[in-house]
């Protein structure tokens, strides 16, 4: 379902690049809080009347709390100044046209794309919460090295909608944001993930990739239906065009569900089922029963016979935490609640600095 209801604006403030924040007070009195983005509705000012779709947090879903302003009601035209002829959100009353990046690479020969990443690590995600500890682990373990974030469209759509976006950005830690498919608002838009992570290899000179979708991942409780089986597709897309894939795993023992305590079945699923190339899958060394449980679990899983399972120290990745100024969380859970699932994804930028191959010589 949504819902939508008339609401004004009472304050504005900046969210990030290409979007505000407004409170806003309902025709019976209530008020609210609401994210604008500007490629969708341009800016709004303190006393406009807006539309606001109010379905998530009708819904009591995951979005922070926030209503969505849809349209504003005080002006008559919008001009986002967005370009190109590829379109976003396309066939909806929503669509909006961007410069792919695609077009400015051309049209690569298929030798070359066979070989065109040049074993450039390329870590695929499953939960957005990954990203910050990848991107600390990574930074830590090479200094100076590039990486570039690929965003899907498997959560969230605007990346301006994420904070971990805004703080690695600010403080270095990737080189570039690239949005694929119907996400959008990265330093680069592309069609998919193959332009995605040419792109970041060619036009932003990574030394290595992190792909993950945005905040919030759809789930039906069933083996494949959720938005995470997508970690299976990059690891083929990264494998098909020369790339060297590294597979996080999400591993929790805080949460209540069995299907997803100790090694989740969301990444038995996209390991068995959604990729079918051979990837590098970082295990955080542990002692005890939970090692033993993890391990009993992959070769269960049957992840031992199709990818390549590596122990990796990744105690240091707590202390990043701890100490890099942003709180981490999955599920609301903190790092001491969970510490293997941070673990696992910084044993992944660990392996990625490890493994990072030279630069593409393709202009």
């Amino acid at each position: 379902m949504s819902s939508y209801r008339r609401a004004t604006v009472s304050s504005v403030e900046p969210w990030g690049k290409g979007a505000q924040l407004a409170e806003i007070v309902f025709d019976d009195g209530e008020e609210g809080r609401a994210l604008i983005f500007e490629t969708l509705s341009g800016t709004v000012d303190e006393g406009d009347e807006v539309i606001a779709n109010t379905a998530a947090v009708d819904l009591k879903l995951g979005s922070g709390g926030y209503h969505f302003i849809l349209w504003n009601l005080s002006r008559s035209t919008l001009d986002t100044g967005a370009r190109g002829h590829i379109m976003k959100l396309r066939y909806t009353p929503l669509q909006f046209s961007v410069e792919a990046v695609e077009e400015r690479l051309g049209d690569l020969e298929l030798d070359e794309l066979e070989l065109v990443l040049e074993g450039m690590p390329v870590v695929a995600g499953s939960l957005h919460s990954q990203l910050l500890p990848v991107s600390l682990a990574y930074n830590h373990a090479r200094p100076g090295g590039r990486l570039v974030y690929i965003m899907t469209d498997g959560g969230s759509l605007p990346v301006t909608f994420s904070k971990t976006v805004k703080f690695v950005r600010e403080h270095g830690l990737v080189e570039s944001v690239i949005t694929c498919g119907h996400a959008f608002g990265g330093d680069l838009e592309a069609v998919n993930i193959f332009g995605g992570l040419i792109a970041a290899r060619i036009v932003c000179n990574a030394d290595a990739a992190v792909v993950i979708m945005g905040p919030g991942i759809v789930g039906t409780g069933t083996a494949v239906g959720f938005s995470g089986m997508e970690q299976g597709a990059v690891i083929n897309a990264a494998a098909s065009i020369g790339g060297s894939p590294i597979a996080i795993l999400r591993i929790m023992f805080a949460d209540e569900r069995e299907r997803h305590r100790g090694l989740s079945h969301h990444s038995i699923s996209a390991l068995r089922i959604g990729s079918r190339a051979k990837a590098l899958v970082p295990l955080p060394l542990l002692d005890g029963d939970r090692r033993e449980t993890l391990l009993g679990q992959l070769r269960r899983a049957g992840v031992f016979d199709a990818h390549e399972v590596r122990e990796i120290d990744a105690g240091v990745v707590l202390g990043l935490l701890e100490r890099c100024g942003l709180e981490a969380t999955v599920m609301s859970r903190t790092i001491e609640e969970e510490p293997e699932y941070f673990m696992a994804a910084g044993a992944a930028g660990l392996l990625a600095a490890e493994t990072g191959g030279d630069k593409c010589p393709i202009p």
